[in-house]
């Protein structure tokens, strides 16, 4: 494996090179004519490192390859290779956001042992951040609580969502999002998985919670509507390749199931 032919995602914000008309964005290309300054390991992928690297914009691209949104994968590819495709970008960002210190203001130096810029002059280290959130689906028997943000152009519903702020529990952001955005209070919070959601560097961590008290009533900034929808008429929604989607999914299986 060491002397494999290493392998490329090459970005530019949340742009990936791919080959025309297809999500193929990890490619070959010979190690001299690659700036190693640029490059992160990403991980090994079919036995052969894989590098993320910036490509400047305004630089040309090979012929028979086209710059492709990062989120025009969701539900195109897998989940590794979205997750793949995702750190790059977030990698990639945050290497050329960082390229000063932000507490001197000098200039920062890839560190050699570690995936993390050194600013030398005030000893100080910079990684990769991420920053985590909860979604989560609240159920009342066989109904279930949707919302729709105000940011959203179309009539279209999905799990309430938040972020964790500073010295909260992730159990308490979430019933702390639910109170502000639709004033209910919930009960028996269960924890059902994870999903990177690099838009621009989220960890969606989802739960399903159950209705303790409370009527909705939405907070008009963030929440402009939200109901109580039967597991058998929904609106329209998140497909399953979201956090969001796979608990709603998960909650019409378990309704079925128990013939509700």
């Amino acid at each position: 494996m060491v002397n494999a032919r290493p392998l490329f995602v090459s970005v530019s914000g949340q742009l990936l090179i791919c080959q025309a008309e297809s999500q193929k964005f990890i490619y070959e290309s010979s190690q001299d004519s690659i700036d190693r300054e640029t490059l992160h390991l990403l991980g090994i992928y079919n036995k052969r490192p894989c590098y993320a690297l910036f490509h400047a914009p305004n630089t040309p691209i090979p012929p028979g390859f086209e710059w492709r949104a990062l989120r025009s994968f969701l539900g195109q590819v897998d989940d590794l290779h979205f997750d793949l495709a995702g750190r790059a970008c977030q990698i990639i960002s945050w290497d050329r956001e960082h390229r000063f210190c932000g507490s001197c203001g000098q200039e920062t130096a890839a560190s050699s042992v570690d995936n993390a810029r050194i600013c030398h002059d005030c000893n100080k280290q910079f990684y990769p951040r991420i920053s985590p959130c909860v979604i989560v689906v609240i159920t009342r028997e066989d109904h279930c609580l949707l919302a729709r943000n105000a940011a959203w152009e179309r009539r279209y519903f999905s799990a309430l969502a938040g972020f964790v702020e500073p010295g909260e529990t992730v159990e308490y952001a979430l019933h702390r999002e639910v109170k502000e955005e639709v004033s209910i209070e919930v009960q028996n919070l269960k924890y059902f998985g994870s999903q990177p959601w690099p838009f621009p560097g989220q960890l969606m961590l989802g739960f399903h919670a159950e209705h303790k008290a409370g009527e909705i009533e939405v907070d008009q900034r963030e929440i402009v509507e939200a109901d109580w929808w039967h597991y058998q008429n929904l609106p329209p929604c998140p497909n399953p390749y979201t956090l969001s989607g796979r608990l709603i999914e998960h909650f019409v299986s378990e309704c079925i199931e128990s013939g509700r």
